[in-house]
């Protein structure tokens, strides 16, 4: 299986050669890190993130380099979106005892709000793999590719499907992720992150709209600016001591969970 050996072009994600989203071999996962490995990159790592589409909580972004033969094989290693989150939390445990390296970095809603997505992305993913002690020999991203790495890397098309180190960044990654909701959830409960873990749903966008923005909340997407404003606009509107608004008022972050 021919790979290239050289970062993918700005803006483009390459599709792994003889691979699929579902793998048509129960070892299929693991092809791209062999065929590396023939090609003298021993190290081979995936890097992945967690809760970029989110409107609250943090991005977390993960790297993991898995050893080859037996003990790469983790049990259960999937897509973390694939999985059950107790098969998460199993994986998760495997990935860590088994893996060669690994490492996890969490961006705070104000690092989100003060840079933009994209840029923090990037960023997350590239302070993940800088992080990993000892360093990899080539890196393998899902979906689009991130500069700076200072190594050969590849961008691939669901790469969390296809790429076993991929997959276990990507579970190393929402487990980290997914704990962190949990906490934010015991702080303010009126939002459940516990279900939906910060992403947009109908129920969520009603707690919003009923309570209002709190710390948790990332201010540039377009449902939490609006129910800033209507609250905001509320509390212009009445005036005394009667006409207190719940808004959502909450103590200040002292800083994100790790």
């Amino acid at each position: 299986m021919a790979l290239r050996t050289t970062p993918a072009p700005p803006g483009t994600a390459l599709r792994a050669p003889g691979a699929t989203a579902s793998g048509d071999r129960p070892d299929a996962l693991w092809d791209m890190e062999r065929a590396l490995r023939r090609r003298g990159f021993a190290a081979v790592a995936g890097a992945d993130e967690a809760g970029r589409g989110a409107c609250a909580g943090p991005l977390v972004a993960a790297a993991c380099v898995l050893p080859a033969g037996r003990r790469g094989r983790v049990p259960g290693l999937a897509d973390s979106k694939l999985l059950t989150a107790a098969a998460r939390e199993r994986v998760y445990e495997e990935v860590v005892q088994r893996a060669q390296a690994w490492s996890v970095v969490v961006l705070p809603v104000a690092d989100l709000d003060a840079r933009g997505m994209h840029v923090t992305n990037i960023e997350a993913l590239r302070r993940a793999v800088w992080g990993l002690d000892p360093g990899a020999d080539y890196v393998l991203t899902d979906g689009f590719p991130v500069p700076g790495l200072a190594r050969p890397a590849l961008a691939v098309w669901k790469g969390d499907r296809v790429a076993a180190c991929v997959a276990a960044a990507s579970v190393l990654a929402k487990v980290t992720r997914d704990r962190i909701m949990l906490d934010l959830h015991e702080r303010w409960p009126q939002y459940d992150f516990a279900v939906h873990k910060g992403y947009s749903t109908a129920a969520h966008d009603a707690a919003l709209r009923r309570h209002g923005p709190c710390p948790a909340h990332r201010a540039r997407f377009v449902n939490v600016a609006r129910a800033r404003a209507a609250h905001a606009g509320r509390g212009l509107q009445l005036t005394g001591s009667a006409a207190m608004v719940d808004d959502g008022a909450m103590p200040p972050v002292s800083g994100e969970p790790r």
